[in-house]
């Protein structure tokens, strides 16, 4: 198979929007499709979800042609109705108990060094599936020894659930802020902001030694004052890892764009946030939650953060 990239066409996401994209937003897609088939693969023979998949996140061609994945754990149903994501909104089966042997199973076999964990919010359960991000850090560590960074919900305010993952050890842990206060009743109206940030600020009073990280969407009507001040609140409770991307409608379900903020938008974002005291900072149209993980942490010089190898 030829090595010349594929003709440039508008990411999955960008193709349920409509018509009139801006240049900056269109991907160029590899040109060979086997790696790609082969994290497909593994996912499929171990029963495995994927964020990747399941949010319809633009970057999946990309990242399964590294081949490499974001696992998401505890079904691939969620409890919430968030106006901006793709994930199932049903009612949610019993957790898999024999799923955290299988992420791991799948981190070995795609020799992945560096693993990311999200999970759908699962309000049914007493801790929201605590337990199993625990155990799937745990077992992804016994059997590849890789570092794990989990992104979590926020588990219904239960600060102890936050207390049980950040104890299992994560090289980091993220939750999303997604946008601004005066956003939340119509982005995600099941969240509240204050309790995101207090599961944040929780894993810095406990755990000071693991960065948090936290991620919002831009371009769903915030304006750049309300932004400015989601990065202070972020920055008073001890968060130094922050990544900004562009929101695209993932279907005619969600939520509308209401602007595509240009490279040079992102770009001054990212200037700022690093002056506020953010210690890695990743801003852009395509930039989203496990984007270049590993290599961000990496780039905090805290000699643990790690790019995959295949």
């Amino acid at each position: 198979m030829s090595d010349t990239p594929r003709v440039d066409k508008p990411a999955p996401e960008q193709a349920k929007v409509g018509k009139h994209f801006p240049p900056w937003l269109r991907k160029r897609l590899p040109a060979a499709a086997g790696e790609a088939e082969r994290v497909r693969d593994v996912l499929a023979d171990l029963g495995l979800a994927s964020v990747c998949q399941s949010a319809r996140c633009p970057n999946l061609h990309e990242c399964y042609h590294a081949g490499t994945a974001t696992f998401m754990i505890l079904g691939d149903c969620c409890t919430r109705r968030c106006r901006f994501c793709a994930v199932r909104q049903e009612r949610p089966q019993a957790p898999d108990p024999d799923e955290p042997r299988r992420v791991a199973e799948a981190a070995a076999r795609l020799h992945l060094r560096y693993v990311v964990v999200t999970s759908v919010t699962r309000d049914d359960l007493p801790d929201g599936g605590a337990a199993h991000f625990r155990a799937t850090i745990l077992a992804i560590r016994q059997q590849t020894g890789a570092a794990v960074e989990v992104l979590t919900p926020d588990f219904g305010g239960n600060l102890e659930a936050v207390d049980s993952v950040a104890a299992a050890g994560p090289v980091v842990y993220n939750h999303n802020m997604e946008t601004v206060p005066r956003l939340y009743q119509l982005v995600r109206p099941q969240a509240d902001y204050e309790r995101s940030l207090r599961v944040l600020e929780r894993v810095r009073r406990t755990c000071a030694d693991i960065p948090t990280k936290s991620g919002l969407m831009l371009g769903l009507g915030e304006t750049g004052d309300e932004v400015r001040q989601v990065l202070r609140d972020l920055r008073c409770v001890g968060c130094t890892m922050l990544t900004l991307g562009q929101y695209l409608q993932p279907s005619p379900r969600q939520l509308a764009v209401q602007r595509f903020v240009p490279p040079e938008e992102f770009n001054s974002w990212r200037e700022e946030a690093l002056a506020m005291g953010f210690s890695a900072v990743a801003a852009g149209s395509f930039v989203r939650s496990s984007y270049g993980a590993g290599k961000m942490l990496a780039s905090c010089g805290t000699g643990i953060g790690v790019e995959n190898e295949h």
